[in-house]
Protein backbone atom coordinates (compact mmCIF):
# COMPACT_ATOMS: atom_id res chain seq x y z
CA UNK A 1 0.00 0.00 0.00
CA UNK A 2 1.33 3.45 -0.89
CA UNK A 3 2.24 5.66 2.05
CA UNK A 4 -0.27 8.36 1.10
CA UNK A 5 -3.12 5.82 0.87
CA UNK A 6 -2.09 4.25 4.17
CA UNK A 7 -1.95 7.68 5.83
CA UNK A 8 -5.38 8.63 4.51
CA UNK A 9 -6.87 5.28 5.57
CA UNK A 10 -5.29 5.47 9.01
CA UNK A 11 -6.56 9.03 9.49
CA UNK A 12 -10.09 8.00 8.57
CA UNK A 13 -9.93 4.95 10.82
CA UNK A 14 -8.57 7.13 13.66
CA UNK A 15 -11.72 9.27 13.50
CA UNK A 16 -14.06 6.30 13.10
CA UNK A 17 -12.64 3.99 15.76
CA UNK A 18 -10.87 5.67 18.69
CA UNK A 19 -12.48 9.01 17.84
CA UNK A 20 -15.91 7.51 18.33
CA UNK A 21 -15.06 5.14 21.19
CA UNK A 22 -12.97 7.58 23.24
CA UNK A 23 -14.52 10.86 22.07
CA UNK A 24 -18.05 10.78 20.73
CA UNK A 25 -19.54 8.07 22.97
CA UNK A 26 -18.17 9.55 26.22
CA UNK A 27 -19.54 12.92 25.13
CA UNK A 28 -22.96 11.34 24.41
CA UNK A 29 -22.93 9.66 27.81
CA UNK A 30 -21.83 12.66 29.86
CA UNK A 31 -22.02 15.83 27.78
CA UNK A 32 -18.51 16.29 29.19
CA UNK A 33 -20.09 18.01 32.16
CA UNK A 34 -17.92 18.49 35.20
CA UNK A 35 -19.45 17.02 38.34
CA UNK A 36 -18.15 17.75 41.84
CA UNK A 37 -15.07 15.61 42.31
CA UNK A 38 -11.70 15.53 44.08
CA UNK A 39 -9.10 17.74 42.39
CA UNK A 40 -6.34 15.13 42.74
CA UNK A 41 -8.44 12.59 40.83
CA UNK A 42 -9.21 15.21 38.17
CA UNK A 43 -5.46 15.73 37.76
CA UNK A 44 -4.98 11.96 37.43
CA UNK A 45 -7.74 11.98 34.82
CA UNK A 46 -5.93 14.64 32.79
CA UNK A 47 -2.74 12.58 32.95
CA UNK A 48 -4.57 9.44 31.76
CA UNK A 49 -6.22 11.27 28.85
CA UNK A 50 -2.89 12.80 27.82
CA UNK A 51 -1.10 9.45 28.18
CA UNK A 52 -3.73 7.81 26.00
CA UNK A 53 -3.29 10.47 23.32
CA UNK A 54 0.50 10.28 23.58
CA UNK A 55 0.36 6.55 22.87
CA UNK A 56 -2.38 6.27 20.27
CA UNK A 57 -1.25 8.97 17.83
CA UNK A 58 2.29 7.62 17.31
CA UNK A 59 0.93 4.06 17.21
CA UNK A 60 -1.29 5.02 14.26
CA UNK A 61 1.65 6.70 12.53
CA UNK A 62 3.74 3.56 13.05
CA UNK A 63 1.17 1.50 11.12
CA UNK A 64 1.74 3.73 8.11
CA UNK A 65 5.53 3.92 8.33
CA UNK A 66 6.49 0.51 9.65
CA UNK A 67 3.49 -1.63 8.75
CA UNK A 68 2.79 -0.07 5.35
CA UNK A 69 -0.93 -0.28 5.97
CA UNK A 70 -3.55 0.79 8.46
CA UNK A 71 -4.85 -0.51 11.78
CA UNK A 72 -8.22 -1.10 10.07
CA UNK A 73 -9.02 -4.75 9.33
CA UNK A 74 -10.09 -3.71 5.82
CA UNK A 75 -6.55 -2.48 4.96
CA UNK A 76 -4.16 -4.28 7.30
CA UNK A 77 -0.41 -3.74 7.40
CA UNK A 78 1.82 -5.79 5.14
CA UNK A 79 4.54 -5.92 7.81
CA UNK A 80 4.17 -6.82 11.47
CA UNK A 81 4.34 -3.63 13.54
CA UNK A 82 6.73 -4.19 16.47
CA UNK A 83 8.46 -0.83 17.01
CA UNK A 84 7.67 2.16 19.20
CA UNK A 85 5.15 1.35 21.93
CA UNK A 86 4.69 -2.08 20.34
CA UNK A 87 8.05 -3.04 21.89
CA UNK A 88 6.42 -2.84 25.33
CA UNK A 89 2.85 -4.03 24.78
CA UNK A 90 1.16 -5.75 21.82
CA UNK A 91 -2.04 -3.70 22.03
CA UNK A 92 -1.01 -0.12 22.83
CA UNK A 93 -3.90 1.46 20.90
CA UNK A 94 -6.53 -0.47 22.82
CA UNK A 95 -4.82 0.20 26.14
CA UNK A 96 -4.59 3.91 25.24
CA UNK A 97 -8.30 4.15 24.39
CA UNK A 98 -9.32 2.53 27.69
CA UNK A 99 -6.94 4.85 29.57
CA UNK A 100 -8.41 7.88 27.81
CA UNK A 101 -11.98 6.88 28.68
CA UNK A 102 -11.06 6.12 32.30
CA UNK A 103 -9.24 9.46 32.42
CA UNK A 104 -12.36 11.26 31.22
CA UNK A 105 -14.34 9.56 34.00
CA UNK A 106 -11.98 11.05 36.57
CA UNK A 107 -11.54 14.38 34.83
CA UNK A 108 -15.27 15.05 34.59
CA UNK A 109 -16.22 13.27 37.80
CA UNK A 110 -18.46 11.03 35.69
CA UNK A 111 -17.76 7.66 37.25
CA UNK A 112 -20.31 5.95 34.99
CA UNK A 113 -17.66 6.20 32.30
CA UNK A 114 -15.59 3.68 34.26
CA UNK A 115 -18.25 1.10 33.44
CA UNK A 116 -18.08 2.11 29.81
CA UNK A 117 -14.25 1.83 29.95
CA UNK A 118 -14.62 -1.70 31.36
CA UNK A 119 -17.04 -2.56 28.53
CA UNK A 120 -14.59 -1.18 25.95
CA UNK A 121 -11.80 -3.24 27.54
CA UNK A 122 -13.90 -6.42 27.41
CA UNK A 123 -15.04 -5.90 23.81
CA UNK A 124 -11.50 -5.15 22.63
CA UNK A 125 -10.11 -8.16 24.49
CA UNK A 126 -12.71 -10.39 22.79
CA UNK A 127 -11.93 -8.83 19.38
CA UNK A 128 -8.20 -9.34 19.84
CA UNK A 129 -8.53 -12.87 21.20
CA UNK A 130 -10.98 -14.24 18.66
CA UNK A 131 -10.28 -12.18 15.52
CA UNK A 132 -7.07 -10.19 15.56
CA UNK A 133 -4.64 -12.71 17.04
CA UNK A 134 -5.75 -15.56 14.73
CA UNK A 135 -5.58 -13.18 11.73
CA UNK A 136 -2.07 -12.05 12.69
CA UNK A 137 -1.00 -15.65 13.18
CA UNK A 138 -2.30 -16.56 9.71
CA UNK A 139 -0.67 -13.54 8.09
CA UNK A 140 2.70 -13.39 9.84
CA UNK A 141 3.11 -16.95 11.17
CA UNK A 142 6.17 -17.64 13.28
CA UNK A 143 7.19 -13.96 13.28
CA UNK A 144 3.96 -13.15 15.13
CA UNK A 145 4.31 -16.16 17.45
CA UNK A 146 7.82 -15.01 18.43
CA UNK A 147 6.56 -11.46 18.99
CA UNK A 148 3.61 -12.73 21.03
CA UNK A 149 5.93 -14.75 23.27
CA UNK A 150 8.28 -11.79 23.77
CA UNK A 151 5.84 -8.93 24.37
CA UNK A 152 2.91 -8.86 26.81
CA UNK A 153 -0.55 -8.23 25.39
CA UNK A 154 -2.17 -5.79 27.79
CA UNK A 155 0.09 -4.67 30.65
CA UNK A 156 3.18 -2.94 29.28
CA UNK A 157 6.52 -4.07 30.56
CA UNK A 158 8.59 -1.13 31.66
CA UNK A 159 11.82 -2.14 30.01
CA UNK A 160 12.72 -3.90 26.81
CA UNK A 161 14.25 -7.35 27.24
Amino acid sequence: MRTSAAAAGSSLFFVLAPGVVAGLVPWWLTGWRFEPFWPALRALGVMLVLAGAAVIVPAFVRFVREGRGTPAPAAPPTRLVVGGFYKYVRNPMYVAVVLAVAGQALLFGQLGLLGYAALVALVTWLFVRFYEEPALRRTFGEEYDDYRRAVPGWIPRLRRE
